[in-house]
């Protein structure tokens, strides 16, 4: 009993860490100076993306070309512009981090 509850402690703690991790990165990146993880800004929510493109066909990828190439029309009037900046894999990671929020 006392392992399996040491093991749970020490994959929730490896967990949070990740989730932590890939809010850095959304810091470290310039997401959140239009993004919060649970509030509108300039574009949605974190939660909202989250929720809006969990369980759909292919959401990861569209995400990632989102964030890249940036995109309008979605979440109102204001585009998101191009991040340039945020390669490939920092893109995917961010993207399974924000689909994971929902």
């Amino acid at each position: 009993m006392k392992s399996s509850l040491l093991v749970g402690l020490v994959l929730a703690a490896g967990v949070s860490n990740v989730a932590l991790a890939n809010a850095d990165l959304a810091k470290a990146k310039n997401c959140m100076a239009c993004h919060s993880v649970t509030n509108k800004v300039l574009g949605p929510s974190f939660k909202d993306v989250g929720a809006k493109y969990a369980g759909q066909k292919g959401a990861e990828d569209k995400l990632v070309q989102k964030i890249i190439k940036g995109g309008s029309g979605t979440w109102g009037t204001v585009p998101m512009p191009a991040n340039a900046q945020v390669s490939d894999a920092e893109a995917h990671t961010l993207v399974k981090w924000i689909l994971s929020l929902k």
